[in-house]
C-alpha cells in the first residue's frame, strides 16, 4: 500500500472556499481503492479542531513561526487528518485567508509556511508511527514544502498540483528570515520570481511531478494567456506536467438519494417537481416557455459574470429565465440584484448556501458557467449528474467535460452540452439562443438530459491516474 500525506489550505466537509476543498476532501476516500493510504494535513483552524474529538498528540514545537504548536491526529469520518494546532497562527476569527473585514491577513506568508514546514517534518520523521512515501501539495500554501524538504533531508517525491495558478503566495524577500527559507536560494530556478519570494514557484521548481485538474487547462497552463505569469516556469517543467481531471463525490451528489431535494429522481422526468420547488423558491413566474437555468457560483470577472450580464436579454427574449446564488465582486452584486429588480425572469441570492446549491442543481433545467478560465470546474460535473443541461465556455476541465450539441454529436445521440467560444458577450448570447432552440425540442432535450446522467463523473477513474502517478514515483 502506498502511503501519502495530503497537504492543503482547505478541506471539505471541513473549512471550504472553493473547488480545492472538494478535491482534498474526496481524493483520500477514492484512493482507498486503489491500494493507496492518504493522510490529510491542515492548519488547525477553529472549524477543524472543533471535529477532531479524541485527537492524540504526535508531535510538539517549542517555536513554529512565532509561538508554540502540536501536531495533532484523529480520524474525522473518513478522513485520516493531522492538523496543526498552533493558536498564534490559526486561532481567530474570519476564513481561512482573509479577516472578518475581507483582507487577507498580513501573516499568510509565515501561516501558510508553518503548514509546509509540518508537511517536510512528517515527510523526514514521520508523524508517530506513519511516513509518508509520497508528499503531495496543493495550490501555493503547500509551495514551500520542497525547499523545507530540501533543508530536512527528506528523501521523498513530491507533488504538486495546480488547482488555480492566479494565486502565488508572492511576498517581499525581506521575510525570507521570518520564514525559515535558505537565502542562497533566492535565485530564478528556484523561489525567486521578479524579486520576490513566491511560493507557489517553489513547488513548482521543487516538484517531481507537477499536475493540475484538468487535460486542456495543462496545455492552456504553459501559453501567456492562461499561465499568469508562471507560463516560463511552466514551460520549463513540461515534461513532468500532466493533468488529471476532478470527480466529484457522488454519494453526496446523488439524485436518488439527495435529502435536501423536493424529490429525488433518477431519470429526468423526475426533475419536474423540482423545477416548480425552485420557482417558487426563487419567486419566478411558473408559465415561462423557455428553461429555467441556474448559476451558482463565486461572483467575478474570470467567473464570466459581467458577461452573462450582457447576454442574459438573449435568455430572457425567448423566454428563458434565471436563478442564481452567489457572492462576491460588491460591484457585480450589486448589478446583478439591480438586473432582477427590473426582470421578472431574474432571482438573485446573494450568499451561499449549500442546501439551496442542491435544490438548484435538481430543479435547473440548465447550468450555465460561462468562465472565462476553468482549470476544472465542478458545478458542470453536478449538472450532468443531476440532468441539468450545462453550458459552459471553451475551456480548461469545462472543455475536457462536456460533449458540445454541435450537429455531429447531436445526430451521433452523444452531445450533453452547449460549449461556446470565444469567450464574450455576443458568442454566450448565440449559445443561450442555442439552448432555448434545444430546449424546445423535448425529443432532443431529454436526450441531452440522459446523456449527461450516464456521463462517469466521480472519482474513479482520476483516482486510478493519481495512483499510477504515485507507483511510478514510488518504484523510481
Amino acid at each position: 500500500m502506498t502511503t501519502i500525506l495530503s497537504v492543503a489550505s482547505e478541506c471539505a466537509p471541513l473549512v471550504k472556499t472553493g473547488g480545492l476543498a472538494d478535491v482534498a476532501g474526496a481524493l483520500p476516500g477514492a484512493l482507498a481503492g486503489e491500494g493507496c493510504e492518504m493522510r490529510t494535513l491542515l492548519p488547525g483552524y477553529r472549524a477543524v479542531l472543533a471535529r477532531m474529538d479524541g485527537a492524540a498528540e504526535v508531535a510538539r514545537f517549542d517555536d513554529l513561526f512565532g509561538g508554540p504548536a502540536r501536531l495533532l491526529f484523529a480520524q474525522v469520518g473518513p478522513l485520516a487528518l493531522y492538523a496543526i494546532e498552533a493558536a498564534h497562527l490559526y486561532d481567530r476569527e474570519g476564513g481561512p485567508y482573509l479577516d472578518p473585514q475581507g483582507r487577507d491577513w498580513a501573516d499568510n506568508p509565515e501561516r501558510f509556511a508553518a503548514l509546509a514546514w509540518v508537511a517536510a517534518h512528517i515527510a523526514t520523521h514521520g508523524a508517530g508511527d506513519w511516513r509518508p512515501e509520497v508528499v503531495h501539495g496543493h495550490d501555493w500554501q503547500a509551495g514551500f514544502t520542497p525547499e523545507y524538504m530540501h533543508a530536512m533531508g527528506a528523501r521523498v517525491p513530491f507533488v504538486m498540483t495546480i488547482h488555480n495558478v492566479a494565486f502565488h503566495g508572492n511576498v517581499e524577500p525581506g521575510r525570507i528570515g521570518s520564514l525559515g527559507l535558505d537565502p542562497w536560494r533566492f535565485r530564478q530556478e528556484h523561489f525567486e520570481y521578479w524579486g520576490q519570494v513566491s511560493a507557489l514557484k517553489a513547488g513548482l521548481t521543487g516538484a517531481d511531478r507537477i499536475t493540475t485538474v484538468s487535460r486542456t487547462y495543462a496545455h492552456e497552463l504553459l501559453t501567456d494567456a492562461f499561465g499568469m505569469g508562471m507560463e516560463g516556469v511552466l514551460r520549463a517543467r513540461k515534461g513532468v506536467l500532466s493533468g488529471i481531471v476532478n470527480g466529484i463525490d457522488t454519494d453526496a451528489w446523488n439524485p436518488a438519494t439527495d435529502p435536501a431535494l423536493a424529490a429525488t429522481y433518477s431519470t429526468p422526468r423526475g426533475k419536474a417537481a423540482n423545477t416548480a420547488a425552485l420557482r417558487a423558491e426563487f419567486g419566478l413566474p411558473d408559465d415561462a416557455p423557455g428553461p429555467l437555468c441556474v448559476l451558482v457560483s463565486r461572483l467575478s470577472g474570470q467567473k464570466g459574470i459581467d458577461l452573462l450580464i450582457e447576454a442574459l436579454p438573449a435568455l430572457l427574449e425567448r423566454g428563458g429565465q434565471l436563478a442564481l446564488l452567489g457572492s462576491g465582486d460588491p460591484h457585480l452584486e450589486s448589478l446583478l440584484k439591480d438586473y432582477a429588480a427590473t426582470h421578472p425572469g431574474v432571482a438573485v441570492k446573494i450568499g451561499y448556501d449549500e442546501a439551496l446549491s442542491h435544490r438548484m442543481m435538481a430543479g435547473g433545467e440548465a447550468i450555465l458557467v460561462p468562465s472565462r478560465f476553468e482549470p476544472c470546474g465542478l458545478t458542470q460535473l453536478y449538472g450532468l449528474r443531476y440532468g441539468t443541461v450545462p453550458l459552459v465556455a471553451l475551456t480548461g476541465g469545462l472543455a475536457d467535460t462536456v460533449i458540445n450539441a454541435s450537429p455531429a454529436a447531436l445526430a451521433r445521440g452523444v452531445a450533453t452540452g452547449v460549449q461556446f467560444f470565444p469567450i464574450d458577450a455576443l458568442s454566450l448570447g448565440n449559445a443561450l439562443a442555442q439552448l432555448c432552440d434545444l430546449y424546445a425540442d423535448p425529443k432532443t432535450w431529454a436526450t441531452l438530459q440522459r446523456n449527461g446522467m450516464k456521463q462517469p463523473v466521480g472519482w474513479e477513474t482520476s483516482a486510478a491516474a493519481y495512483a499510477a502517478l504515485y507507483a511510478e514515483l514510488v518504484t523510481g
